[in-house]
């Protein structure tokens, strides 16, 4: 066993509850997501891959992992406070029915919508307006963590990849490491700017990585 220090990459198994009614709202594990009638075969379940204290989970839970044994799964609660907020009432909004048309809504009770790049999800419908709450989802729910960190990820190109993952969501890349230049294949392009911000995550995570770069299949057609 070893000690997670801030910064490990690690490979990591959570589920997190609701503590009032102990409902599963979020799990990396298919058994237990069909052990508890939340599986969704769209889903992909399966252990996540993060650099610890870079608030790439709620940095609640980071904290909580950070000193933990690999291999000892860990419970613990975390208030409202320090996961998604209190509820706010100003955020519970009436909006005209001419603001979901310019968007080709059509509101009902219960629809999750994004306005504007704002989750929402719609309370109750009138004639002219709608309810709109735009609280997320469990504002106000103090949660139930259970946690437990598989190992620590060590291989360079598995800690790149896992990166990849989160900030460019891309499933098709292709990572070589020479010397410490790491070579990034990718199907499509992405932006310049998001390559540079991508290249400065990589490097100050990475430490063995001193340069990255990108090659993008649709040049070599061109």
């Amino acid at each position: 066993m070893a000690i997670i220090k801030k910064h490990d990459f690690v490979e990591i198994d959570y589920t997190g509850r609701i503590k009032e009614d102990n409902s599963i709202f979020d799990t990396t594990e298919e058994k237990v997501a069909k052990e508890n009638s939340v599986y969704d075969k769209s889903a992909h379940y399966e252990p996540v891959v993060i650099c610890l204290g870079e608030n790439n989970m709620l940095k609640a839970l980071e904290e909580q992992l950070i000193g933990m044994e690999t291999g000892k799964e860990l419970v613990f609660d975390i208030e409202s406070i320090d996961a998604f907020g209190k509820r706010d009432a100003k955020l519970i909004q009436l909006m005209p029915m001419s603001k979901f048309r310019q968007h080709n809504i059509q509101p009902v009770p219960g629809l999750q919508l994004n306005i504007d790049g704002v989750f929402g999800i719609v309370k109750t419908v009138s004639s002219g307006r709608c309810l709109v709450d735009f609280n997320h989802p469990l504002a106000g729910k103090d949660l139930v963590y259970s946690a437990k960190i598989n190992r620590i990820v060590a291989d360079d190109i598995e800690k790149i990849k896992s990166l990849i993952k989160l900030h460019l969501t891309s499933k098709d890349a292709r990572v070589e490491l020479k010397d410490s230049n790491a070579q990034i294949s990718l199907e499509e392009n992405i932006p310049k700017d998001a390559q540079e911000e991508f290249k400065k995550i990589v490097e100050k995570l990475v430490t063995a990585v001193k340069s990255v770069e990108f090659i993008i299949k649709e040049d070599k057609n061109k």
